[in-house]
């Protein structure tokens, strides 16, 4: 019971620094929230929904061991569900930021945490499942190859991440069938003029990358499979592209598949923008456009294609500008530690808002670790890329409060080429193809018969 309190007041100090107690409560209150002195208070419930998940998402029954206090599970889950959610996404999404800003001020001390001077994020989408209840269907749907009753809702996430620490800056939950740039505009206002935002394919349109310049915010995509790009030498007049021709305007060659273009507006305005947003854009926009192939064999994509707006060949060299895009494949390790380590692929709440609110304190968690890590990295002097996620979560969950952190494991860095297939075959079992309760009846008509 020592044991595991020293865990819950471990969590509270940690968290004084960025979500202290004082500011939990003033936005429980401001957003309406009424409680009652006791053993399940709002604070006392949030530093237990931390520890929950900083076990991996650990079961209730377990967690009240973990705790070493004496609560029904039910009492729990109401105080859980009593959480108000705007003002908990709110504080989360604040202790992220707080989190991020303090970590990137002190590499930003040591230059380790910047891109040629810039601060660099990283976008990327995602998704998780949840317990198929007729609320959570009607909120995010499931695949449409799935039979009704025999899939789980999947909610689509959209993530943005630091690109030194890997802290989530924000995270963001939607239907299922939601493209991400039709949302993405919405984690625009986290970021700051002189930043710079690095994404896949999904990411990279007219639109999107104006909105950014809008902003002064500096992109790096890759080109979408559809945008036809050329590094043949063509006219600077505007001609009328033919068939297969690329619609953008040849402007000047910067080197070897290395040039700047002009990409012309698209000429029907996107479903999810407003009429304001489309008068905004511009008709022309100046792209760089770089190609580049991976020497390494085992890849899967051996050209890549990347249009930016780094137009600056000086201060941005076309290798520095292909390594800056190779660090985008950080985020799906990221995503991995979140989903797979600490088990966030599969939620457990079973309404919309208890998913957003389990969503809210995942991000709040990895945070903290990412945090340890960072510290650890930053004393060590290697990346805090570098720090091993599991080793600092399980120094997070046994540390004592106010123990100093230790050194943590250092990964090495690794260039491993591995077909895309497992060994192991983790489930044997057949494919649910009807409802279950179709499967029992039928199973109860075989044994009556027999």
């Amino acid at each position: 019971m020592a044991r595991t309190s020293s865990i819950l007041t471990r969590i509270a100090n940690d968290l004084e620094q960025y979500l202290p107690e004082e500011s939990v409560l003033a936005a429980f209150g401001a957003a309406g929230h009424l409680w009652r002195e006791r053993q399940l208070g709002p604070v006392r419930t949030l530093h237990l929904f931390i520890l929950q998940v900083l076990a991996c998402n650990t079961a209730m029954a377990h967690l009240r061991h973990m705790a070493g206090e004496v609560f029904s599970l039910a009492g729990y889950c109401q105080a859980r569900a009593r959480l108000p959610l705007a003002a908990l996404l709110r504080d989360s999404s604040a202790a992220m930021r707080s989190a991020v800003m303090k970590v990137s001020a002190q590499a930003e001390d040591s230059r380790l945490g910047l891109w040629h001077g810039l601060r660099a994020f990283l976008v990327d989408g995602s998704s998780t499942i949840t317990p198929d209840t007729s609320q959570l269907q009607e909120a995010f749907g499931q695949p449409r190859g799935q039979k009704p009753g025999c899939g789980f809702p999947v909610p689509k996430l959209l993530g943005l991440f630091d690109a030194f620490t890997g802290m989530v800056v924000e995270m963001l939950g939607f239907p299922l069938y939601t493209h991400e740039q039709s949302k993405v505009w919405m984690l625009h206002p986290l970021l700051k003029a002189g930043d710079l935002l690095v994404g896949d394919r999904g990411f990279c349109s007219f639109v999107h990358l104006a909105m950014l310049r809008e902003r002064g915010v500096l992109a790096c995509f890759r080109c979408h499979q559809k945008q036809i790009v050329q590094f043949a030498a063509r006219d600077k007049r505007p001609v009328a592209p033919r068939k297969g021709d690329p619609r953008s305007q040849f402007v000047r060659r910067l080197g070897k598949d290395d040039q700047i273009v002009r990409w012309k507006r698209p000429p029907a305005m996107p479903a999810w923008m407003t009429p304001d947003q489309w008068a905004a854009m511009p008709e022309w926009m100046e792209v760089r456009e770089l190609r580049y192939t991976l020497a390494s064999n085992g890849q899967r994509t051996h050209v890549v294609t990347i249009a930016t707006t780094l137009l600056d060949q000086t201060l941005y060299p076309k290798a520095d500008v292909a390594e800056l895009y190779g660090l985008r494949w950080s985020v799906e390790t990221r995503l991995s530690e979140l989903k797979t380590t600490l088990k966030m692929r599969k939620l457990k709440s079973k309404s919309p808002e208890g998913v957003m609110k389990e969503l809210a304190i995942y991000c709040l968690v990895y945070n903290m670790v990412r945090t340890v890590a960072a510290a650890a990295g930053l004393r060590q002097k290697v990346d805090p890329d570098r720090i091993s996620f599991i080793d600092a979560l399980r120094w997070l969950l046994l540390a004592e409060p106010g123990a100093p952190i230790p050194d943590l494991i250092v990964n090495k860095v690794r260039h491993r080429h591995e077909p895309r297939v497992i060994k192991d075959l983790q489930d044997t079992y057949q494919k649910m193809s009807r409802p279950r309760n179709e499967l029992r009846a039928e199973l109860h008509k075989q044994n009556v018969e027999a």
